[in-house]
């Protein structure tokens, strides 16, 4: 990836908001550069939009919206932030998680009364580190789901979308004025695009393992679930234009992702009574801590693998999911009558299979400080599936303001027209794999992608039409 000199392009056309990633946050932004009046393109590398947001649980999380008070749950943009400062141990931007926290629920309202996104709060189970139900998924529960509707509703507002097209360098001033990007097609012809302002939604640096040994090392040798174009791209050609990366240590890993299948097994089975074994068949943690830090504990047990354990209530629950659905298909659940049945579907020994199962029964916190009085034990028949540790994208990115402009090195002075958001940008997370709260991801995507659709708008608001 590089920085070309502005005066080497040869433009064949301009447009005024230029994306750069069709995953949740590129379309959002269009959608929003548009509706704030500009003329947005996004490029997306793929035959089709998916990326990181495909690959996810598709939950998006957010406050105070009209769809939870319909259910009967009250929030509120503060609650929602200092639940994020907390999970994030107080190392997150403060002024960046009230952004994305107070923006959260009008975004998805607009969505759905601009655009026709339909929502429902999932308020079975709450999520680690929330204090209120505030997941919002499409009807379909899927990230595949979210990501189809998106890029539907962006057709139908006429948002044009190129695919196969890989931006390999945007060309720049020395003031670090972006001029336009040079892309690549898949038959290797280039074109260069001029823009007026230009947003990095093309994620992090997941699918660099350099970079994710160096900044993230104790997700190293975990199992990438992210999106393989999500290089670093975004992290490099800001630094190179004279921004800066913040919390590059941050993540978002996930303690249940099906061996051999690769599919994600929602958290919800531990949330709301499972346990997690090693191959010993002993519990080694507390399951309530949060997906996002159970990777590293999944990852130390023999083997990187874990088995969860639950029984026919929570399988119940899960075949409400789209992934569990394809678990279960695919022969990733395994089941038995009683503990010993179980240890001869999984292998696992049976005595101590049997007293990890027992440990649910117990009223009050355990040896790793999960309240067992909170969930309700477990019964025959049970349910196990082998799942290890993976590292879904990282939590790092460019530094940026309450706009999501990409701020200069070392300054709180933006860059002329460049912004960030999603996985390109800094996230809510802190400094820590831990300080991940379940659905930052997708909430920095959406809320981000608005606020920097608009600002984008308003950048080019006094060029518009301009010859």
């Amino acid at each position: 990836m590089s920085i070309l000199p502005a005066a080497e392009a040869r433009f064949a056309a301009e447009t005024e908001v230029l994306v750069v990633g069709g995953g949740a946050c590129g379309l959002t932004a269009a959608l929003s550069a548009q509706d704030a009046g500009a003329v947005p393109l996004v490029l997306e590398r793929d035959p089709a939009p998916s990326g990181s947001t495909a690959l996810s649980s598709g939950f998006v999380p957010a406050a105070a919206t009209r769809f939870q008070a319909a259910q009967g749950i009250a929030d509120s943009a503060a609650g929602f932030a200092a639940d994020i400062m907390a999970k994030a141990h107080g190392e997150a931007d403060p002024a960046l998680v009230d952004a994305v926290a107070g923006e959260s629920g009008p975004a998805l309202e607009w969505l759905a009364d601009r655009h026709g996104l339909e929502w429902q709060v999932l308020d079975d189970f709450l999520y680690p580190g929330h204090s209120a139900h505030r997941m919002h998924a499409v009807p379909e529960r899927s990230g595949a789901g979210l990501i189809g509707r998106l890029a539907r509703s962006a057709g139908a507002a006429g948002v044009d979308l190129v695919c196969d097209a890989h931006v390999t360098g945007l060309f720049a001033d020395g003031d670090g004025l972006v001029h336009g990007v040079r892309l690549q097609r898949p038959d290797g012809g280039v074109e260069d695009l001029a823009c007026r302002a230009l947003i990095l939604a093309c994620n992090g640096y997941g699918g660099d393992p350099a970079l994710v040994r160096r900044h993230v090392p104790e997700l190293a040798d975990a199992l990438y679930f992210g999106h393989r174009g999500n290089t670093g791209d975004a992290l490099r050609w800001g630094e190179a234009l004279g921004g800066e990366g913040a919390d590059l240590s941050a993540a978002q890993g996930h303690g249940s992702v099906a061996l051999p299948h690769g599919i994600l097994i929602t958290w919800a089975l531990m949330m709301a009574g499972g346990i997690q074994v090693n191959g010993a068949g002993k519990r080694f943690s507390n399951e309530h801590q949060g997906y996002s830090e159970q990777a590293i504990d999944v990852l130390r047990q023999p083997g990187g693998q874990a088995w969860c354990i639950y029984d026919a209530r929570l399988h119940e629950l899960g075949m409400g999911f789209p992934d569990y659905r394809d678990a279960m298909a695919q022969g990733a659940v395994r089941s038995g009558a009683d503990p010993a049945a179980l240890a001869a579907a999984t292998g696992l020994p049976e005595a101590a299979l049997s007293a990890a199962i027992a440990e649910t029964a117990a009223n009050g916190p355990d040896r790793f400080g999960r309240d067992m009085a909170a969930t309700l034990p477990l019964a025959p028949p049970f349910h196990a599936i082998r799942v290890t540790g993976a590292l879904f994208h990282t939590q790092g990115g460019l530094r940026i303001d309450r706009q999501a402009r990409v701020l200069r090195r070392g300054s709180d002075a933006p860059l002329p027209n460049l912004l960030a958001g999603g996985g390109a940008a800094r996230g809510v997370s802190g400094r820590q794999i831990s300080g991940y709260l379940s659905g930052n991801g997708l909430l920095t995507a959406v809320s981000l992608g608005r606020i920097a659709g608009r600002t984008a708008a308003a950048l080019t608001a006094g060029e518009r039409g301009r010859p």
